[in-house]
């Protein structure tokens, strides 16, 4: 997949911050954790596949299970294994609707394996 301009797709991605600590509906901490998640980013350097139906041997080791494909060219691409993603989604007011499973680096690109999640509608977004 070639990351020139005109093949780029624009997405909101989320870095991990740490855990939260659970409130329930009463406001009364129950003692878990859930993970905290930043502000919203929009990134503008990715391509995006469409979905994917092969394993990744070569970039990703011996994983088979993610959706899709993310290159960039930006060396400097904060998107982490922590990191969700709104691909489909466009709107990140809304749950997330895709996790990293897997980032693989090579001298000139950067390819980052996504899969898609179902997301509940108590989720943390952060």
């Amino acid at each position: 997949m070639r990351t020139l301009v005109k093949n780029r797709r624009s997405f909101y991605y989320a870095n991990y911050e740490g855990s939260i600590d659970t409130k329930d509906k009463d406001e009364f901490f129950t003692g878990e954790k859930d993970p905290g998640y930043g502000d919203p980013v929009l990134y503008t350097k990715g391509t995006i596949s469409s979905a994917s139906g092969y394993s990744g041997i070569e970039s990703f080791g011996d994983l088979a299970d993610y959706d899709r494909v993310i290159v960039t060219g930006d060396m400097n691409c904060p998107i982490n294994e922590q990191s969700i993603l709104w691909i489909d989604e466009t709107d990140p007011s809304k749950p997330h609707d895709y996790v990293v499973r897997r980032v693989a680096k090579t001298i000139d690109v950067i390819a980052i394996a996504v899969s898609s999640v179902k997301v509940s509608k108590n989720a943390v977004q952060g």
